[in-house]
């Protein structure tokens, strides 16, 4: 049997997701300076502030892109106080409609910073822990909880009218001034909680993503429709269990002909630790395989070719002003949801 070496397919995949990961760093601090600027006593006119608000902070604010997307959905209207979020919102659903969970498994930098989390915990103690199946199982059922509550609420009972006041008043304006905030200014509760996050993310793989996450347990479910999944060549296969050792999703990959799990992000992590030639790919129905390359193309050619469209037809930059800034942002701290 002739063994191949496939791991250049993680270090892709590292490379796309901490290449976004660092400059969504770069976007929150150059965001840290829009609004800090704006903050200031001392603005005057005229009002330029020393960076421009970069566009990309709106990913973080998914539940306000699903009242966007309803919006748009049913009147036409496509948000255009935070437009980039909606744009991102689509690019995700349209991913895991065609490409898997590939916008947890490649994009989201909550995933990278997870990844790197579990890791990290494995060197400390030696190894994950798998949480028993009874546990496990109704903890799973948290995240889709918490998805099922945002659609009653926003999908089903929020009539259009309704949403489209919400993202025209101010509140909405500066929901990512908010969203920066809750770490800039983080309270006791906040820190505790996050702190709770993190260890529990050093020894259970993907703690947030697994459990809590409601975007991706929507993408989740959308995924289920995607014709691609990772499968398995009895054939080839020679039983070696590093699929289901390595997944990152705990899936037994192994015992499985098809991965067909909600749960699968289309990381192939098990693709690159596959050594036996021919048992392992991401294939669309009747084993047609489809070259990991292609698949990782796909994924990035997607995602930012709905960037590219969202830039070229005017929906990715806000149409707020400055003036509006400088009016919103000294009394965004004070600001309650409606």
């Amino acid at each position: 049997m002739e063994n191949v070496d496939r791991s250049y397919l993680r270090y892709l995949r590292y490379a796309v997701q901490w290449s976004i990961f660092f400059f969504l760093i770069y976007a929150g601090y150059n965001f840290y300076l829009f609004v800090d600027y704006f903050s200031s006593d001392e603005v005057g006119a005229p009002l330029i502030p020393p960076v421009s608000r970069p566009p990309s902070v709106e990913g973080f604010l998914p539940i306000g892109a699903l009242m966007s997307f309803k919006l748009w959905i049913t009147t036409g209207i496509f948000d255009r106080i935070h437009p980039a979020g909606l744009v991102i919102f689509i690019a995700a659903v349209v991913m895991s409609l065609l490409l898997k969970k590939s916008f947890c498994g490649w994009i989201c930098p909550i995933g990278a910073l997870s990844d790197l989390i579990w890791k990290l915990g494995k060197k400390i103690s030696g190894k994950n822990f798998i949480l028993n199946r009874y546990i496990d199982y109704p903890l799973r059922s948290v995240k889709y909880i918490l998805m099922m509550f945002f659609i009653y609420v926003i999908v089903v009972k929020m009539p259009p009218s309704e949403i489209f006041k919400f993202l025209e008043g101010d509140y909405y304006v500066v929901a990512d001034v908010k969203m920066l905030y809750f770490f800039t200014k983080m309270t006791l509760v906040t820190f505790i909680t996050l702190l709770i996050l993190f260890i529990a993310s050093l020894f259970f793989k993907n703690f947030w993503c697994r459990y809590l996450c409601p975007y991706g347990a929507l993408l989740g479910l959308i995924s289920l429709c995607s014709p691609l999944k990772i499968t398995r060549n009895e054939d080839a296969c020679i039983h070696c269990e590093r699929c289901t050792k390595n997944c990152p999703a705990t899936l037994p990959v192994g015992e499985k002909v098809r991965i067909k799990s909600n749960e699968c992000t289309g990381c192939l992590t098990c693709v690159s630790h596959c050594p036996a030639k021919g048992a392992l790919d991401m294939a669309l129905p009747k084993s047609r395989i489809l070259n990991p390359l292609v698949f990782a193309i796909l994924i990035v050619g997607l995602f930012f070719g709905a960037i590219g469209v969202g830039k070229l037809t005017d929906k990715w930059n806000s149409a707020i002003t400055y003036e509006e800034y400088k009016r919103i942002i000294p009394q965004a701290s004070m600001l309650e949801h409606p």
